[in-house]
This record gives C-alpha cells, structure tokens and sequence, in this order.
C-alpha cells in the first residue's frame, strides 16, 4: 500500500502513552488503527475528559428545573457520541497542525502523521467525517444549543497553535474541552444561565489542573524545540499552582451548585454540593502525588481525572432523584 504522495506506507507503529493491549491494538482491523490512533481512541481517558462537563451540565440542569423527561436520556447518549466523535476530530485536527513538532518529541513521534502511517490528505478526510456525524448529532437538539455547538469550533481550531504563542494553551484547552456544560445545560433548558457558566469556568480551572500534569511528561522537548505549555511557565512551583486550580474547580462548581439547585430541597441541596467537595479530595490527592521527574505517575495522575469528574456525576445524579 501508498500513502498520499505514493510512497510505500509505513509499517505500524504503536503510541507511546497508549495503554497496553487496547483494543485497537489487538481488535482493530489493521488498515483502520492508524485513524482510530489520530482519534485517539487507544486512548479514551480524553474522550471522558470532554463528555464528564456535559454530564455535569446535564444533571445540573435537570436539578435547576426540577424536570427530567426520555429527551434528557438522548442528550446524554448524544453528548456520549459527540464526546467521541469530536475528540477524534479535534485530536485529528491537532495531529495535522502539529506533525513537525510531534517528530521532534520522544512521546509523540509514533503518532500516525509523524510516523508516516496517515499522509494529511487522508487526515482531513477523516476529520470532516467525524465532524460531519457530530454535527448530525448536534442537530436534533434545540437551537439555541446547535448555534453553542458551532461555536465551539472556534476554540477547537485554536488550540493546536495556542502553544506557539502562549505559555497558558491549558486555556485554549479547556474552553474548548468544557464546551459541552454549556451545551448539555441549553440543550435542556433552552437557554444559557450563570450555572451553567459558572460551571464551564469550573471546567476550565480543572483542564488547567490535569493538562498541567499531563504537559510536565513532555517539559524537556517542548524546552528544546520551542513550544510553550503551563509545565514549563510554573516549573517547580507547578504544586502550587496545582492547588490554585483545585481550589477554584471546587470554588466555581460549588457556586454553579448553589445557584442551580437553590429552589430544590436543602437535601438534593447538600448532596449536590458533596460532588464538588468530593472531587476536590480527589485533585488533592493528585496534588499531593505529583512528581514532576516520574512519567508514569505523571500520566496515571492524569488518567485518574476520570474517576475525578465521575464523583460529581454521581452526587448530582443522587440529589436529582431527591
């Protein structure tokens, strides 16, 4: 087989931060694993990372209006999909804007780009597809949530050049990886509120807490060719940055709480303000655990942001039956 420009393909190669066995790895027809590694999808913790806000956004919003009907159950199935569709078109995206430096960097030299698997014609193809499915998706909702979802591709076709020009790209990231708790949040109220907003800021203040951790794995490269990350601005006072961003993650989710749930009873009340409390151990567990010098914390560290943004998830779930 050629790729784009005729050449005999490479032969696969596997990704580095991938986790051991996966399913794309070991299940996926062999012609498709290099566009499933430009999603991503050997390495689903990303594609948690963006639906976990439109769950919480979700639920927040049932909580606020005191309603919940079958509607509700195709938003989060919606946000699911879309969660995955758009993660591997974003990844794609960031994959095609970035090929010369991911050569240059030991993590990232295996991508498909890279590495020769994927020419960039193809990529495009790819990404337009997955775009196109997210926005078949995006459509059945109301439109006050389809014109919130078309907006925000503009911070997804940021970020990939936001570290040439900034040390804070984490920014970029997390507007765009938080999009969907105000999106979740419209979709079923019909409108945006402070909650809402508030709760995306939340988002925002965690994304600049795990993506922080997750930049110091790669802190000597982008030294050496150029780019910029959180990582390499706070160096070894990234802990306490780290503390900074928990604390407004629980600030903000908290105040998102109160002003969503603040007609419901003082029990869905309490239980809901245990997610960010709960989850707030949890980053500081994390906080308590970084070493800047140890890779593989570093990255369990960040896969661990999951089970993060789940506990929230499950208390409003919890308060919303109450």
């Amino acid at each position: 087989m050629t790729d784009d420009n005729g050449m005999p393909e490479a032969p696969e190669r596997l990704v580095a931060d991938a986790k051991a066995g996966n399913w794309v790895d070991t299940r996926a027809p062999r012609s498709a694993r290099p566009f499933l590694r430009l999603s991503r999808a050997d390495r689903p913790i990303g594609t948690w990372l963006l639906l976990l806000p439109c769950w919480w956004g979700l639920l927040l919003a049932m909580l606020h209006t005191g309603t919940a009907g079958w509607f509700d159950l195709w938003i989060a199935l919606g946000c699911s999909l879309g969660a995955f569709l758009m993660r591997g078109a974003g990844c794609t995206w960031n994959d095609i804007t970035d090929r010369e430096i991911d050569g240059s960097v030991a993590r990232t030299a295996n991508r498909p780009i890279p590495s020769g698997q994927v020419g960039v014609r193809k990529a495009l193809v790819w990404m337009a597809l997955q775009t196109f499915l997210s926005l078949l998706i995006l459509l059945t909702f109301n439109s006050a949530a389809i014109g919130l979802g078309f907006l925000a591709l503009v911070p997804v076709a940021i970020y990939p050049f936001a570290k040439r020009f900034t040390y804070w790209p984490q920014v970029f990231l997390g507007l765009a990886f938080n999009w969907g708790a105000l999106l979740a949040w419209t979709a079923h109220t019909g409108s945006l509120g402070w909650p809402a907003v508030l709760l995306y800021a939340a988002g925002i203040a965690w994304t600049l807490f795990y993506d922080t951790i997750y930049a110091h794995q790669d802190a000597e490269d982008d030294a050496l060719i150029g780019v910029k990350s959180t990582a390499l601005l706070f160096g070894e006072t990234t802990p306490r940055w780290l503390r900074y961003f928990m604390v407004g993650t629980v600030l903000l989710m908290g105040l998102a709480v109160v002003l969503a749930a603040l007609d419901r009873s003082v029990l869905a009340l309490i239980v809901a303000l245990g997610g960010p409390w709960a989850m707030g151990w949890h980053l500081a567990w994390q906080q308590r655990s970084f070493d800047a010098t140890d890779s593989g914390s570093l990255l369990r560290l960040f896969r661990s942001n999951r089970d993060a943004g789940l506990i929230p998830v499950l208390f409003f779930a919890v308060a919303l039956l109450l």
